[in-house]
């Protein structure tokens, strides 16, 4: 068994698509939606980053700004200038880049992004609201990662391993999968023979970079393998599963790149677009 390739690009491409169909609509309301990226720094790999979602938000019909602040601006003057996002109403969706300098505490600065517009999905109540069903904002790279296994089938019965806790990624996916009846089991770096008990499951999903975790003599038969790993060794970006042992047992697989990365920038497109929609009460 040679396992099917899950194109991020190209699945992101489809879903753009249909993105920039609903932003042509809104904007024959007169409404176009608009996604704000604060960076602080000049990091490079988070200046290439802002501006592939500011180049993709534009892409499909939105304006999308850029507030780039100096290394050394103080937390008062972020908050500040999240402050006078949150009351324009030209804006439908705040992403604050991170890292943040250490002089900014990142949560203060999550905390303090108005919940309609925390297109990120990180602000407690939108945490809060996912875990209690209610509409909200879910976090970009759990629902690209939905977006990805939607191409392989029903995930009602399977049995799932997500590898990682993290409240951005492992935690909410491990909601999502339960959303759609299946049976989740969250794994983490005190689990007990991990790495063995792999085979037990359907579908992996592995997100805690740490490159190589997981090859083929892990896993069942035609499991699902989703890699969100993002390393780079040797200067090049590496997932967390062994790519070429992997994917002669798996029936579906993401590469590292181009798996689950364009899934994510794509996921920030349409909780903007949502932002857009409810901030003008439009269902």
């Amino acid at each position: 068994m040679t396992a099917e390739l899950l194109n991020g690009r190209e699945i992101a491409k489809e879903y753009r698509a249909g993105l920039a169909e609903e932003v042509e609509k809104l904007k024959n309301k007169g409404i176009t939606p608009n996604l704000t990226v604060v960076i602080v720094g000049n990091d490079g790999a988070s200046l290439s980053y802002v501006r592939s979602k500011n180049k993709a938000a534009e892409k499909i019909g939105m304006t999308s700004d850029i507030v780039h602040l100096d290394e050394d601006t103080s937390e008062e003057e972020v908050l500040s200038t999240i402050d006078r996002l949150n009351n324009d109403d030209a804006v439908n969706g705040i992403l604050v880049q991170v890292p943040l300098p250490k002089q900014v505490s990142e949560e203060k600065v999550l905390e303090a992004i108005a919940p309609h517009k925390d297109v990120d999905g990180f602000h407690p109540v939108n945490i809060g609201r996912l875990y209690t069903g209610q509409r909200t904002f879910v976090p970009c790279t759990p629902l690209g990662i939905m977006e990805l296994l939607k191409h392989t089938g029903s995930l009602e019965g399977k049995d799932v391993a997500v590898i990682g806790r993290s409240h951005i990624v492992g935690q909410p996916v491990a909601k999502l999968l339960t959303n759609e009846n299946a049976t989740v089991t969250l794994m983490h770096s005190r689990t007990k023979d991990m790495t063995a008990r792999l085979k037990d499951y359907d579908v992996i999903v592995s997100a805690v970079g740490a490159p190589g975790l997981v090859t083929g003599e892990h896993l069942k038969e035609g499991a699902i393998v989703i890699d969100v790993g993002n390393t780079v060794v040797d200067e090049k970006l590496v997932g967390d599963v062994d790519f070429d042992s992997a994917k002669e047992v798996a029936s579906y697989i993401t590469p590292v790149p181009g798996g689950v990365g364009p899934l994510t920038i794509t996921m920030v497109l349409n909780n903007t677009l949502l932002a857009a929609k409810w901030n003008n009460d439009i269902e």
